[in-house]
């Protein structure tokens, strides 16, 4: 093939338990990526797989006739997003394919298609499945954008293409990746997505209890560290204990002025009410900090900007 691209790109698959399909899945990338570069790359991160995933990608290498492969062994169960950053870690291409799962959904032609898109001016390019999303990511979705500093539309994805550029923008941004996505959103430079159509719909999601458990925490921390959510929520139940507190305040004068309480009843009560006030009060000042610490370690940057563009020559 003469019009083959010049650039050379990095797939990066994560591999977590595939045995009964990374097989056909590997066939499948490595005759994209050879059918279209000139030089490419697949590294494999086996996520600590019980069964036998490597021997399967062993078993289609000598479908690979340029495209170099390599396996990325990690010592215990990591989870997406630290896998995935030592797959990037290790790649060289001018770009980077991620891909975070090998149930394969998509058509073959929708890498080059997202890969015209990130040609066409964009650092960062998803593809996401053209069905409905769970109930529970469409509400970590909508958490996440209300509660952070984002306006984008988030979605399920399965796979994404990023600049070299890109790359070293997010490593210079965070050391510490928790959310790739996140960071992604947040690294100031052009992004979009593409929707496709799904292919083999009969394959179902993971069910690994271990990625499960991950999601779950991932989504949990995700929330605590790139969103204002867990401010909003410590705010909201303190200004409703001190109104609560406060009531209890006048109640208690109310009580001791018109009424025969037991003796002690009454300091006891206000004592309580103002210790509660205040404890809650200072509750919210820590949690400010304690933000406050998550925006300049996760969020902050110094500055992030788009592009660069003279306008006049040297």
């Amino acid at each position: 093939m003469d019009n083959k691209e010049k650039t050379f790109i990095s797939a990066v698959v994560y591999v977590h338990n595939a045995e009964d399909h990374i097989a056909d899945f590997m066939k499948r990338l490595i005759a994209v990526l050879e059918n279209n570069f000139e030089h490419s790359e697949i590294v494999c991160v086996n996520d600590a797989s019980t069964d036998g995933s490597v021997n399967a990608i062993k078993s289609v290498k000598d479908s690979a006739k340029e495209t170099a492969i390599t396996i990325v062994n990690l010592s215990h169960y990591h989870g997406l997003e630290i896998a995935m950053n030592a797959g990037d870690d290790i790649s060289i291409g001018d770009f980077i394919l991620e891909i975070d799962t090998t149930l394969q959904t998509w058509n073959d032609d929708v890498i080059m298609e997202v890969y015209r898109k990130v040609l066409e001016g964009n650092d960062i390019v998803s593809a996401s499945p053209d069905k409905p999303q769970k109930m529970s990511s469409s509400m970590f979705y909508w958490a996440y954008r209300n509660f952070s500093d984002t306006n984008e539309i988030m979605h399920s994805e399965t796979f994404r293409i990023l600049s070299r550029r890109a790359m070293n923008r997010i490593n210079s941004m965070s050391r510490t990746i928790p959310y790739r996505k996140g960071i992604y959103l947040n690294c100031g430079l052009q992004t979009a997505n593409i929707k496709y159509k799904v292919q083999n719909n009969e394959l179902s999601a993971e069910n690994d209890k271990y990625l499960k458990k991950y999601r779950h925490d991932l989504a949990f921390e995700t929330l605590i560290l790139f969103t204002n959510a867990g401010e909003f929520v410590t705010k909201f139940m303190t200004t409703l204990m001190m109104i609560i507190s406060a009531f209890m305040i006048v109640y208690t004068i109310v009580i001791y002025a018109g009424a025969h309480p037991v003796a002690g009843w009454t300091t006891t009560i206000l004592f309580l009410s103002v210790a509660f006030l205040g404890l809650f009060a200072i509750l919210t000042i820590v949690v400010k900090y304690l933000q406050i610490l998550v925006d300049l370690n996760f969020k902050r940057t110094k500055y992030s900007f788009e592009s660069i563009e003279k306008l006049t020559r040297e």
